[in-house]
Order: structure tokens, then sequence, then C-alpha cells
């Protein structure tokens, strides 16, 4: 079941690549995002035992590789079958430092829906909060 806010085209693309593009135990995850202007961009993970790129974060290169800086909505889904699988904690955290206002697509027991990356990471570390300042008269502090 899948509620009002969900952006369907795009769970349909996330699942059309993992049904056809995963294969074996390297790509087993894929993931679409909505850019701003409308297009998907799609993805998946490239595992590998020193932590190779979740599909979340292969689909933000890409996007940034195709000219698109910004997203609004992004959904991973799992390989045979598995649905809708929520960004693991590294991901959430990039895509809130990248996109705060971004829109993930996740189940839950009442069905799918879309929550701000916001409401995944509450009371989280804001990595663009802890920055220096840089000096504008170009010298350092």
């Amino acid at each position: 079941m899948h509620t009002q806010d969900v952006d369907e085209e795009l769970v349909a693309a996330a699942t059309e690549v993992a049904r056809t593009r995963c294969r074996g135990d390297n790509h087993t995850m894929a993931a679409a995002a909505r850019t701003t202007d409308g297009r998907i961009v799609t993805g998946v993970n490239a595992y590998h035992f020193t932590g190779g790129p979740c599909a979340e974060l292969v689909v933000v290169g890409a996007a940034a590789a195709q000219g698109a800086h910004d997203l609004e909505t992004i959904v991973a889904v799992g390989d045979r079958d598995r649905g809708v699988v929520p960004p693991c904690g590294r991901c959430r955290q990039v895509l809130l430092d990248y996109f705060p206002a971004l829109k993930v697509i996740v189940a839950t027991p009442a069905g799918l829906r879309a929550l701000p990356v916001t409401g995944l990471l509450p009371h989280t570390y804001v990595w663009a909060d802890h920055q220096l300042d840089t000096p504008s008269n170009g010298g350092t502090t």
C-alpha cells in the first residue's frame, strides 16, 4: 500500500533497475532520485569489503555528473524483490548534508511514505553548522 505523498514513478524506476541491473553480490541495491527539474537519476551500489558506495551515494554522484545538483526525493530498492529499503546511517548523514530539504521514501507498517531526511536523523550532527568561517580578508584564524 502506498500513500499519496509517494512518487510512484520513482519507486518503479528503482524497482526496475534492481530487477534488471543488480546481479550477484556486487550489486544488490538500486536507487532512484528525482531532481528539482523533474529528471530521474538511477544507480546501483558497488559492494566491496572495504565499504564500497551504497546505491544512494552512486545516485548523488551520477546526478552531479549530469548537472543535477539538487535532488528532491530519493528511494532505494533491494534486489530479489526485497522492496524499498531505508538508507543506512552513512547515507542518511550524506543525504542530509547535501540535500537538507530532501524527501526519502521508506517502508512503514502503513505502507510507503516520503519523509523529510531530517526526520530520519533527529537531533543529528549537521556538518555545515560546524565548519569554521573563512575569513573575508583571506587571512587565517
